[in-house]
């Protein structure tokens, strides 16, 4: 596989570190050779940018070199950028290393300061385009794994279980297919559960059905693909599934509108960032809408949530959507990053509180 979606806990981590010497980069490298190649030239252009700014800050010399010498590590190294995605997501401290290959096409952006720039990064966890496919039938079981665009990858999961033996008689019948998707699902088990992506089923209405009885997994979704999945190739598998992922999306936005409009009517949601960063730091904010395509830079108080806001990026300002996302993610709520047009009222973002203020 050449995606690595982030799990909320690596989101929580990132937006969680704190460090003096912390960069992020952004490069859109595409899936072709030469999108891949572009995206590695930028990459090694921004280097000397980074090494600049660092420079500039008064980094020390085994800090700034540690960056640098990480930084030229991922540029040299050919089989990962033969393996790339949409865009290269780069987090970097002396110390530490994180990448990240996403299905998201997002703008190419640097950022040097004390903490990382993760918003963009929470598009892949909003809307991964991607998800699991769990193809079951009495015939056979198979995991695979598709994404936006592309081929889908088969999983090899041990101990999957072939096909389900089923005897004439009608209770014994019933009996042997619940042990069989049992064993399924004790099967994929360790592989879900350590994802944040949907799981979908890919079964007539029975065999779902009976699946569901025995499902272990948080993320399987309400729809299904229908149909025999042993009738249906992995690539027409693949497009069902883009379908019913597009139609959960789509659905998802319809319905938090609709929540936002609610809970405004109820006096429990809110627009303006100043009052958005103040309920997150009290806990009172349930869920909040990100615009992707902004940064707006500037401090938050630590105990007030009170905001103050800086016109231009620096060493003690960062990104206040990216410390309401942690703010909100640290009391338990909801972070989902959208496009600036799925914003309600048309702001950089939107709340809904737990409570009447």
């Amino acid at each position: 596989m050449h995606l690595d979606i982030p799990t909320t806990q690596q989101i929580t981590a990132l937006l969680e570190h704190r460090h003096p010497v912390s960069v992020t980069i952004y490069v859109p490298t595409g899936r072709s050779t030469l999108e891949a190649r572009t995206g590695r030239t930028m990459l090694s252009n921004i280097r000397g940018d980074v090494d600049g700014r660092l420079e500039a800050d008064g980094v020390e010399r085994d800090d700034r070199t540690w960056i640098i010498e990480e930084l030229d590590s991922i540029i040299d190294d050919d089989d990962f950028w033969d393996r790339q995605r949409d865009t290269l997501a780069v987090f970097l401290s002396p110390g530490s290393e994180m990448t990240f290959r996403l299905p998201n096409v997002l703008e190419g952006s640097v950022h040097v300061g004390d903490r990382f720039h993760v918003k963009p990064l929470l598009r892949a966890v909003t809307f991964p385009q991607a998800a699991f496919v769990l193809a079951l039938s009495k015939g056979e079981a198979r995991l695979l794994e598709v994404f936006n665009e592309g081929p889908p990858v088969v999983v090899d999961v041990p101990d999957m279980p072939r096909n389900a033996w089923v005897p004439s008689a009608n209770h014994i019948h019933m009996a042997r297919d619940r042990a069989y998707v049992r064993l399924v699902d004790h099967a994929i088990r360790p592989i879900l559960n350590g994802s944040d992506l949907p799981v979908i089923v890919a079964a007539t209405e029975g065999i779902d059905a009976l699946f569901r009885t025995v499902n272990t997994s948080s993320r399987l979704v309400d729809r299904r693909v229908p149909g025999n999945a042993e009738e249906l190739t992995d690539l027409e598998l693949a497009e069902a599934v883009r379908s019913v992922l597009d139609e959960l999306y789509a659905q998802e936005l319809a319905d938090l509108t609709l929540l936002v409009d609610q809970r405004n009517s109820q006096g429990r949601a809110a627009f303006d960032l100043a009052d958005i960063a103040r309920f997150a730091t009290m806990g009172a904010v349930d869920t909040v809408l990100v615009d992707i395509d902004t940064n707006v830079t500037g401090t938050v108080d630590e105990e007030t949530g009170a905001v103050e806001f800086i016109d231009e990026e620096s060493a003690e300002s960062y990104g206040i959507l990216d410390e309401i996302a942690r703010r909100v993610l640290r009391n338990g709520g909801r972070v989902l990053a959208v496009r600036s047009a799925d914003i309600p009222l048309g702001g950089h973002a939107a709340a809904i509180l737990r409570y009447t203020p």
